[in-house]
């Protein structure tokens, strides 16, 4: 079985399309957040904090993480088997992304919460 991921047409090199094609995917952007906050994460952690995941989904992911080179993936030979990810140097270099996500996110909840009407909401209306 072949995976199939998005593809984006980086005309003249769009640096956020660049970006996009390695932090796309329903759950990167999560996986990607704990690993900077834990360092070192086992697959069973994955499945502990992202419980709405898939098996197969989360595998995936990390899978195009790791083929990416954003994450490595350390295999233990050791009964039973032991698996580790970590963040890569370059991996690392996504942090001001993540961090950039996190603080729009606080914004955005902080708006829902307090049951703001977003600017541009308000001048649709007709």
């Amino acid at each position: 079985m072949s995976m199939q991921r998005k593809v984006y047409d980086c005309v003249a090199g769009c640096p956020v399309e660049s970006t996009l094609q390695i932090i796309s995917g329903k759950w990167k952007s999560v996986i990607l957040y704990r690993l900077f906050q834990e360092q070192v994460a086992r697959y069973s952690d994955f499945e502990r904090w992202l419980p709405t995941i898939s098996s197969r989904m989360l595998a995936r992911q990390l899978q195009e993480l790791v083929a990416d080179g954003v994450v490595t993936k350390q295999i233990y030979a050791q009964i039973p088997p032991k698996t580790e990810y970590r963040l890569t140097e370059f991996g690392q270099t996504l942090r001001p992304v993540i961090e950039a996500m996190e603080h729009w996110g606080q914004y955005y909840n902080h708006l829902q919460m307090e049951q703001v009407t977003l600017p541009d909401a308000q001048e649709n209306k007709v």
